[in-house]
């Protein structure tokens, strides 16, 4: 019985047979590797040199963001406070809160030394992409859509994905994500007077000219 193709015909069927293969494993792989929690560092919270609890001073004390992260609303990077921040708290030779305490010994190292405390990093975001902090604050977006709820948190955690994709989410409907300026530091801001949340970032989108980009040089420079 002749065959029905050729021998070249066969062995070039085998080769995209085996190629598809190969490429539907590639994007497999890839894409179960790119949406780990392990890549996107979702839940990673490492231990700190000075066991600093955001539940306490945030949530409970009620302290400010802006008053230990200063640059936030001016900066493209959201600063570490200095050890000097700290010790107009804690600082022994004024008899503050708890200034002589072994925990922060590194805190008043830094302080008589000029070294800065070693923190570990929580938040990082590829060199490859770009973003400014200031812009992000000063449009009406909180420290809470990127970091969660930091008032909560007794070590704090890498909250949300911070890749591409959730980037985009956000580009593509900021009204979600936008309210006043005035609250973009009250992590429990919920609005009032029978408006929603989504009613309220609309009108902010508009009155701010928030004009989110989705384009590739939006943050690939």
């Amino acid at each position: 019985m002749p065959a029905i193709f050729s021998r070249t015909a066969d062995g070039r069927a085998r080769q995209v047979a085996v190629g598809l293969l190969v490429a539907l494993g590639l994007v497999a792989t890839g894409w179960y590797y790119y949406a780990l929690p392990s890549y996107t560092r979702v839940g990673y919270q490492p231990d700190q040199p000075v066991p600093f609890s955001h539940r306490q001073h945030v949530g409970q004390l009620g302290l400010d963001c802006t008053y230990c992260h200063t640059r936030v609303f001016d900066s493209p990077h959201a600063n570490v406070p200095t050890s000097q921040t700290c010790m107009n708290c804690h600082n022994p030779r004024q008899a503050n809160v708890k200034g002589a305490s072994p925990l922060l010994a590194p805190v008043r190292a830094s302080f008589d030394t000029g070294r800065p405390v070693p923190w570990n990093r929580v938040h990082k975001l590829p060199e490859y992409a770009y973003f400014n902090h200031a812009v992000h604050v000063n449009k009406g977006v909180s420290c809470v859509s990127c970091h969660g709820q930091v008032n909560e948190m007794q070590v704090v955690w890498h909250d949300q994905a911070l890749t591409m994709g959730w980037c985009l989410n956000c580009h593509h409907q900021p009204e979600d994500k936008l309210r006043p300026v005035s609250e973009v530091t009250n992590l429990t801001w919920e609005p009032t007077g029978g408006q929603s949340k989504a009613d309220i970032g609309r009108a902010i989108q508009r009155d701010l000219r928030v004009n989110a980009p989705t384009t590739c040089q939006g943050c690939h420079r």
